[in-house]
């Protein structure tokens, strides 16, 4: 299936997927600027994103309760919500009001993850074809170009708030093209089987890796570049929307990539791919080896993320489908948030260069993450050839 075909078929919850990587995009370029709003050290700002992480997994928990009451609009309320909490974080200069904020916007984020995942998973079961890589890089499209635009308005001087109250306009503007009805699946079509525990652990585990990555170098990239590189304003910026850029193509590409091989060796490959991207920015002399890195890295992060939810999509009963990937989302999506606490104290204690080498190893892991999967779940799965 061509990209473009994918797109289509999925072209509402894609809207969704660019309206959350515009504001994460918008949030990675500001992470100096915030920081030194906050007077916070490495190690505080990291605990301070503690708050979005707590936001986010309590929402993750009610999202399926929420999605199955507002139907098709769950993506419509949660776009709107999560332009309304990006409001706040960027005119806080408390702390702890900081976090308080950051603790709504992981409760929007969370909401909008879950359903806009689970619309996919959907989609992917109708047609019978893989989607989730192409919605994925249309996050990452989005992530890239909020990134490029922040690098401009730095430079500019614009205050955070007011570039996140322009992206929180656009998110209104695309509220209308996200409305999607929902696929009622009654339960007894689906078989009784145990409640999928394995599959929503492991596959869970494996998002995880690739979103704590992923975070990483989305949270502290910028400062890596400009603190430890000596890189200036609108340099540090062109971390995050290198890793944008690249995870945007490793994504469409990896839409062809789920159409001719299997899951397994393609999350084992990438893994090994990411870490060898990790190691480089860690140790990069200059701005532009660690611009290397954060592609190489993007390259092979971009596509472990999607197949793990695809995946788990896949192995659980359809009319599970929204609550396993719920699940597999609490485990996988809170990596965005305590990856960078981690980062933080890693950072304070050690440096940034053995921090993100700490990333390469937490890559690696992915691959037993992933062996465990193709022996003891993907062979039980009704209907699925084993990886």
């Amino acid at each position: 299936m061509s990209i473009r075909n994918a797109l289509f078929l999925s072209r509402r919850p894609a809207a969704a997927f660019v309206v959350v990587g515009l504001f994460w995009g918008c949030f990675a370029a500001h992470v100096p600027v915030l920081k030194a709003q906050l007077g916070a050290s490495d190690a505080l700002f990291g605990l301070l994103l503690l708050g979005s992480a707590t936001g986010l997994v309590s929402s993750m928990w009610l999202a399926p309760r929420a999605d199955r009451w507002l139907g098709s609009r769950s993506m419509q309320v949660g776009a709107v919500c999560l332009g309304l909490a990006w409001l706040l974080p960027g005119v806080m200069t408390a702390p702890l009001l900081f976090a308080l904020t950051m603790a709504l916007v992981g409760l929007a984020s969370g909401l909008l993850d879950v359903v806009m995942n689970a619309r996919v998973s959907e989609l992917e079961a109708r047609h019978d074809r893989p989607l989730m890589n192409a919605n994925h890089a249309m996050f990452s499209v989005a992530y890239a170009v909020a990134a490029l635009v922040v690098s401009l308005t730095r430079e500019a001087g614009v205050p955070p708030v007011l570039v996140f109250a322009g992206f929180s306009l656009c998110a209104f503007g695309m509220v209308p093209f996200i409305r999607m009805e929902v696929a009622e699946v009654p339960e007894e079509e689906s078989g009784a089987r145990r409640y999928p525990f394995w599959p929503i652990l492991l596959c869970g585990a494996v998002v995880l890796v690739a979103f704590m990555s992923e975070a990483t170098v989305e949270a502290w990239s910028a400062l890596h570049v400009e603190r430890t590189l000596g890189g200036g304003a609108a340099e540090g910026a062109l971390g995050p929307a290198m890793l944008g850029l690249t995870m945007a193509f490793g994504r469409f590409s990896g839409q062809a990539v789920a159409d001719r091989f299997r899951e397994v060796p393609v999350v084992i490959s990438a893994s090994l791919i990411s870490a060898s991207g990790a190691l480089i920015a860690a140790f990069a002399p200059t701005p532009a080896a660690a611009y290397l890195g954060f592609g190489i890295l993007g390259l092979g992060v971009s596509v472990i993320g999607p197949m793990g939810l695809a995946l788990v999509g896949k192995l659980v009963p359809a009319h599970l489908r929204t609550e396993a990937i719920s699940r597999v989302a609490v485990i996988g999506f809170s990596g965005f948030f305590f990856a960078p606490m981690l980062m933080g104290i890693l950072s304070e204690l050690f440096g940034l260069r053995l921090a993100f080498a700490a990333v390469a190893v937490l890559l690696v892991t992915a691959v037993p993450l992933a062996l465990l999967i193709s022996r003891r779940l993907v062979p039980k799965a009704v209907g699925e050839t084993p990886c």
